[in-house]
């Protein structure tokens, strides 16, 4: 059995798919690769945007994600990229403001 993600990847799980003559796609050797990216930008977002907002609604919290993206893509500068958006980095667009992490401020 591999390890990348042992539920869909045992023995009884290939079986029935190949009872259904359903086709499964694994890169084989080192595929747990395949995930990391996108595993990380989800913990990001669960830590960045997810947990500090208390959504009353499925399309609030779309908003909120859609939101926090919109941010992360097109303003907030990445250490990988040499300081750029990925926006910017992308697409050749202008650099943005500096953003930083803003200080919270204190309410009295």
């Amino acid at each position: 059995m591999r390890r990348q993600g042992s539920q869909f990847t045992s023995t009884d799980f290939i079986k029935v798919l190949a009872a259904h003559k359903i086709r499964i796609s694994m890169d084989g050797k080192g595929a747990w690769r395949d995930n990391v990216f996108v595993a990380r930008l989800w913990r990001t977002i669960k830590y960045e945007e997810v947990c500090l907002r208390a959504c009353s609604s499925l399309s609030e919290a779309r908003a909120g994600i859609g939101r926090y993206l919109s941010f992360c893509n097109s303003r907030r500068p990445h250490s990988s990229l040499e300081g750029k958006t990925p926006d910017q980095a992308c697409f050749n667009q202008p650099m943005p403001e500096a953003v930083a992490a803003e200080p919270r401020r204190k309410t009295t």
